[in-house]
């Protein structure tokens, strides 16, 4: 899926848009018992939870594509009968009324979900009227389709913070009383996933909060598919694949890498012209190579990384953005130029120094170049030939010829001769 069809789905989850038909949840404790389940009518809820619960909805629609939401295909295998994809199928068109099924389900994400902690597992489901759209993107009267699909979203539950409070009961301060609250979602997903604005049951979009350590586990034992990196966990690889390669120099390594990603970031902005942006630029092997070259990585190290690079992305090349550590290139390029700009304020004092001291040739030291001199003559270019030394009682003297219709200023003071 991608951005447009995200929010297309996220943008009726509002009071007056919203469709959902059913909710249902599953309170699970640390030990993996389920403490309670319950099912209703989602319209029905009282407005506090009804919002509550749209707001964790909306969640699993949250984040950047290929980072936080990732779209995943099912295998062929899942979708035989008695796969995972034929069960998903099963409790959307049960529209989570069967109570034999979605306890099938609990016992799914429970026994495939790793987390140290109490969740909640929360499914909604959904029938979308989708509307015909046309080219200019304006919507007509007709239906194209009903898009019913499943969302799912897994909290975390934890204990609220100790602290002070009003104790109504014996009018004073004391002790808050600690429960257990319901946090943003961890992770989660839609199925079947609404590709090119119609049902697409081979794939689903998966949601992760933590975008450095997505639960993998989930995504292949909970809902049968192949695991899938996020963009951070591919920069992350990436740049230890680089730092690997280049030594035991984690100063020079880092300058190394920050180089080679700006040739990569200076490279995607060349390709976008060829790529949509939903497309993204790819970086395939000899692109890489190329752009090692012209960042001086030695041979043997280029070899390294490009062979670790092939045998790490095999399975799927990444775009070029996703192995770019943006925030890192911004702050290197701040340095830069600010060391750009103390050398040019320091040839800037160099040259002022020359210039000052350009009119004395009796200086043999190179520091007495930058020494302050007592006298500095400013004076007009037809004015130098004219201006002479001479001994005046004892003392060595510069005579300036002064016409009468000529003045002078002395420390910025206009004086007259």
């Amino acid at each position: 899926m991608n951005k447009k069809e995200v929010m297309e789905i996220k943008r009726r989850l509002k009071k007056e848009s919203c469709t959902f038909t059913r909710l249902c949840g599953c309170y699970v404790d640390a030990e993996k018992n389920k403490v309670v389940n319950f099912g209703q009518t989602f319209l029905n809820l009282e407005d506090e939870e009804f919002y509550k619960y749209l707001e964790i909805a909306k969640k699993v629609l949250s984040g950047n594509i290929g980072n936080n939401l990732l779209t995943l295909d099912i295998p062929l295998e899942e979708e035989a009968a008695g796969g995972r994809q034929q069960f998903l199928m099963g409790l959307r068109e049960s529209k989570l009324k069967s109570e034999e099924l979605i306890d099938r389900f609990y016992d799914l994400v429970i026994d495939s979900y790793d987390y140290a902690g109490n969740y909640l597992i929360l499914v909604f489901h959904d029938a979308y009227d989708v509307m015909t759209r046309t080219t200019d993107n304006n919507k007509l009267d007709e239906s194209e389709e009903v898009y019913e699909y499943l969302l799912c979203a897994i909290c975390p539950v934890s204990l609220s913070k100790p602290g002070l409070g009003y104790r109504a009961d014996e009018n004073r301060i004391g002790p808050r009383i600690r429960d257990w609250v319901v946090g943003v979602p961890d992770t989660g997903f839609v199925f079947p996933a609404f590709n090119d604005r119609t049902t697409d049951i081979h794939s689903l979009l998966f949601y992760t909060r933590d975008t450095k350590e997505p639960h993998s586990e989930f995504m292949e034992n909970g809902l049968g598919c192949g695991s899938k990196r996020t963009a951070t966990e591919q920069k992350n690889l990436f740049s230890h694949i680089v730092k690997h390669a280049l030594g035991d120099d984690d100063e020079n390594s880092n300058e190394v890498l920050l180089d080679l990603q700006q040739k990569m970031s200076d490279y995607m902005e060349e390709q976008d012209v060829l790529f949509d942006e939903e497309t993204g630029v790819i970086l395939e092997g000899d692109e890489l190579e190329k752009l090692m070259s012209d960042t001086g990585i030695s041979d043997d190290a280029a070899s390294s990384i490009k062979e670790a690079y092939k045998e790490n992305f095999s399975d799927q090349m990444p775009e070029v953005a996703h192995l770019i550590d943006q925030k890192s290139l911004e702050a290197n390029a701040r340095v830069r130029e600010e060391e750009a700009l103390r050398a040019e304020v320091e040839e800037l004092k160099q040259q002022v120094a020359l210039h000052q001291s350009s009119g004395d040739d009796t200086a043999d030291d190179p520091d007495d170049a930058i020494k302050t001199y007592d006298v500095i003559l400013r004076v007009k270019p037809e004015k130098v030939p004219q201006i002479k030394s001479q001994m005046i009682d004892g003392q060595k003297c510069l005579i300036i010829p002064m016409d009468e219709n000529e003045h002078a200023a002395v420390n910025g003071i206009n004086t007259t001769v």
